[in-house]
This record gives C-alpha cells, structure tokens and sequence, in this order.
C-alpha cells in the first residue's frame, strides 16, 4: 500500500474510513476487534492475559499459540475477500465500481 500514490491515499483512508463506520454502526466486528477506534493491540494483550490468568485461576489446563501475520494481507485470496465482503458486511460489487469512488 506504501507504494500508492497521493490521490489513491486519500481515496483509500475515505474508503477505509466508511467502512470501519458501516461496521461499527451495524456491530460487524468482533468484539475483540483490533485496530480501530479504541481498541490496540495493548487492549487485546490485556483481555488474551486476563484471560489467561482466570483459566490458570481455575486450574484449567491452558494453551497459548501465538502466529505471525504481518504479511497475511500479502497472501489473500481477492475472491474469498470480495465474498466475505459481501455476505458479512454487505459491501457490493457495485460499491466497489471506480466510478463511486471519484
């Protein structure tokens, strides 16, 4: 994304910007979402640790598995992607066009 020129920037935080909106108003993300508003990787830390320390509390046996996925996006699959797009947040085709976008 780093190598997107200013106008496809901008066009992309507008575009980003909307759909974190969309979701957040119709309750689309998980509740241990990420990366938006509020919510860090310091906040998700914290509830996977408390989480943690109740299980140990409760003498349960407990597992962590921790996996890199800085270069997830890298490896995605367009047409899995416009699919969850679709059926999970409602975003069409349509929506996607250039044409809307300018």
């Amino acid at each position: 994304m780093s190598n997107l020129s200013f106008t496809s920037k901008v066009v992309e935080r507008i575009v980003a910007s909307r759909f974190v909106r969309h979701a957040e108003e119709n309750r689309l993300f998980p509740t241990r979402q990420s990366y938006r508003r509020g919510h860090s990787t310091e906040t998700a830390m914290l509830s996977v640790y408390n989480d943690f320390v109740r299980a140990v509390d409760s003498k349960l046996v407990t597992a962590l598995v921790l996996l890199d996925l800085s270069s997830a996006f890298d490896t995605v699959d367009h047409t899995t992607l416009l699919t969850i797009l679709d059926r999970r947040f409602g975003v069409r085709e349509s929506v996607m066009d250039s044409d809307l976008l300018c």
